[in-house]
């Protein structure tokens, strides 16, 4: 009786788990037809908007226009439209259509029609050209749709030449008209299975079948169907795993009848916790790929495994270029659905035999193992990088994201997870420096230099620490007389062994090191001592936004002035915007206190940047200092000039005093000061100078006075117009 029951059980667990493997089986086939659905309806609307893409070039053309209105020249037309027919991907059969509908001029793959233009000027095409003649195509006039002519299938497009500002100097009755039909051929078909992985690709006649996508003509009407053949990957796995359910069965039932199913039960349900448990940490819910925890693991018995069999072990490491950008435009929600989209893509691309995860934000990793892993990892990569050449869709949005990837390669194993990993992202940044959209594999050179900069970093700490660095001072005039009011400091530093470091090296590296605190201090330290010299200048100084993040930042600088016994009133602390926009609520908090100590606070490098207008206004700078690249651009012309002009009304009319840096040239200066800028600074004036050279320029006040005279002299020649 007690074997009847157990039998009983065992034939009832079988069933139930065969069953839940067929649904699993046949969920896993219907998702991955789902996904090559959606794949191909987005291929399918893609190749439509490519032919609406090129026709629109063609036809909103002012070439186009001038040779089918003002000066009709049917030779030119056959040169630019019926030639470009052979041979091309864009579109293989051309049109010219007349205000009544008339073919003008007709060529399919660059042979003309003649007696067979009937064959494509069928309903379907007239119809689009009735919707363009007729103004009901909307603002722009064109219309798509897919069609049926003596050829084929394919997408076609009808719209109207004109000039691009869309003003034709001519009736409608004259209106002159073109129409690109795009044929799916069997060579084009074949392109689309293989750059979206739909195996098996065909144009059939219209289907119902789930494995195909219908394409109907602009009237509604099934002209044709795209089918593929279904991998099933759902029956694949259940075969494969058909032989280990049944073992299984077949150990429960033994164990039954040994009367030890509690305390097996009990253990498997132990281990399958802790595997869940494992499982759940090691992926990425958003995804649903491995996280970098799970990576991690998965390099590391792959490592191994290929340390004790000699194959070599592949990470790419993936990062998406522009997904900020999207994030921050259409939100999280749209951020998140872009990357679901993305691991499917590379789900497909990657395929079986390979490791997948999202490591974190929108980078991802890819493992490949075998003897051929680093061939394979190359041929993978430049699929990636021509799958985000396409644009993917997200419900009713289509967004453009590009990658870089970073490839090392573990020969034999011999590189360990965690060594690879690094050495993988160190080649994806040298992808992004290198202009993005690219692979680059690892290069030891990549370490050297790395340890460069790390040397260049312990030698910029102790030139710190041993006060090597020195600071110069660059000439602020006033605008009007061209006196000397102030002086800007800048650090410099003369690295022992090697000769002068320029400050856009050594300032990045100590921004990125955290030395920009003590390398700020340093200088303004040093340069209050000066300032004590000279009673009658003031002083700017830069401020990094590393010096912001400093909780202490506000007392140090209280501590120095204190020491110095110079009135904070005389020093500008120069800023740029980058820390207003990432902590407003921060860098108000500080201003503050440092507008309590008596400090002057201006903004740096406006018209460099976002230059927002509501950073001047919530922030109540005392000055403004305009960016060369607008004082340097003053010579292209009016419209840099007007810019100019706005900056400075946009600035006075807030209260706020305008200091333009970079002058190199009297007709600059002469701008400027016509526009109302009060202080001038640049190389017209003097190049950053020691505290001798600065000296002995305010014994001399007569040259700065003289230029002055010549600069007044030029702008009455000028009659005061700003040029």
């Amino acid at each position: 009786m007690l074997l009847v029951v157990f039998a009983t059980m065992a034939m009832m667990v079988a069933s139930i788990v065969m069953t839940a493997l067929d649904r699993v089986a046949s969920y896993a086939n219907h998702l991955d037809e789902e996904r090559s659905r959606e794949t191909l309806v987005g291929a399918v609307q893609t190749f439509e908007h490519q032919l609406g893409a090129t026709l629109l070039d063609y036809t909103a053309w002012d070439d186009a226009a001038a040779n089918a209105y003002d000066h009709p020249d049917m030779a030119w037309m056959i040169s630019n439209f019926g030639d470009m027919t052979f041979d091309s991907d864009l579109f293989d059969v051309a049109i010219v259509l007349d205000a009544k509908g008339r073919p003008q001029m007709a060529y399919s793959d660059g042979q003309p029609l003649e007696g067979r233009v009937t064959g494509y000027l069928t309903p379907a095409l007239m119809g689009l050209f009735d919707t363009v003649q007729s103004g009901k195509s909307g603002l722009v006039p064109q219309a798509l749709g897919f069609i049926r002519t003596q050829k084929g299938i394919g997408s076609a497009g009808v719209a109207l030449i004109r000039p691009k500002s869309g003003e034709i100097s001519q009736p409608r009755e004259n209106y002159v008209y073109l129409a690109f039909i795009r044929h799916l051929s069997s060579s084009t078909v074949e392109r689309l299975s293989e750059a979206y992985v739909l195996p098996g690709l065909v144009l059939v006649p219209p289907s119902t079948n789930k494995t195909s996508v219908t394409i109907s003509a602009p009237s509604g009407e099934a002209i044709a169907s795209l089918a593929w053949t279904p991998r099933a990957p759902g029956d694949q796995s259940r075969e494969q795993v058909k032989p280990l359910i049944k073992a299984a069965l077949v150990i429960v039932t033994i164990y039954a009848l040994l009367l030890v199913v509690i305390g097996n039960a009990e253990m498997r349900r132990v281990r399958r916790d802790e595997a869940n448990a494992v499982k759940l940490a090691q992926t990425d819910r958003l995804s649903g790929l491995l996280n970098r925890a799970g990576l991690n693991q998965l390099l590391e018995d792959t490592v191994r495994h290929g340390r004790d069999v000699g194959e070599d072990v592949v990470l790419l490491y993936l990062d998406l270029d522009g997904f900020k950008e999207i994030n921050d435009a259409y939100g999280h929600a749209t951020g998140d659905r872009l990357i679901r989209a993305v691991a499917a893509g590379l789900a497909v691309l990657v395929g079986e035999g390979a490791g997948l995860a999202r490591i974190g934000g929108d980078e991802f990793g890819i493992v490949l193992t075998g003897q051929d892993a680093q061939a394979r990892a190359y041929t993978l990569a430049t699929s990636i990088i021509a799958f985000f050449d396409e644009p993917v869709l997200l419900g009713e949005r289509t967004v453009v994201v590009g990658c870089s990837i970073g490839i090392c390669v573990s020969e034999g194993g011999q590189v360990d997870g965690s060594e690879l990993t690094r050495r993988a992202d160190m080649a994806m940044y040298s992808s992004k420096d290198g202009g993005r959209g690219r692979w680059t594999l690892y290069d030891p050179r990549m370490d050297e230099e790395r340890e460069t900069r790390n040397q260049m970093e312990i030698d910029l700490r102790s030139a710190i620490a041993r006060g090597e660095i020195t600071v110069v001072y660059q000439p602020v005039v006033d605008a009007k007389t061209f006196s000397l009011v102030s002086v800007e400091a800048l650090a410099r530093w003369t690295r022992k062994g090697h000769g002068p470091v320029s400050p856009d090296v050594f300032i990045p590296i100590a921004e990125a090191s955290g030395l920009i605190d003590q390398l700020g201090l340093c200088v303004l330290s040093q340069a209050l001592r000066q300032l004590s010299h000279w009673p009658d200048l003031k002083l700017s100084v830069n401020v990094s936004p590393g010096q912001f993040r400093d909780p202490a930042f506000v007392d140090r600088v209280a501590d120095l002035f204190e020491e110095a016994n110079i009135e904070p009133g005389r020093v500008v602390l120069e800023m740029t915007e980058t820390y207003f926009i990432q902590s407003p609520d921060r860098a108000r908090l500080a201003l503050e206190r440092l507008k309590a100590l008596g400090l002057r606070i201006a903004l740096d490098d406006f018209g460099a940047g976002f230059s927002s207008v509501g950073y001047l206004r919530q922030f109540g700078f005392d000055r403004m200092k305009i960016d060369r690249s607008l004082v340097q651009s003053l010579d292209r012309g009016h419209r840099a000039v007007e810019m100019l002009q706005a900056t400075v009304a946009l600035a006075r009319s807030l209260g706020i005093p305008v200091t333009a840096e970079g002058v190199e040239t009297e007709q600059q200066a002469v701008i400027l000061r016509l526009a109302g800028c009060d202080q001038l600074q640049g190389y017209l004036f003097g190049r950053p100078q020691t505290p001798r050279e600065i000296g002995e320029l305010m014994l001399r006040p007569m040259e700065l006075r003289a230029k002055a005279a010549e600069l007044a002299f030029a702008a009455s020649r000028d009659g005061g117009v700003l040029v």
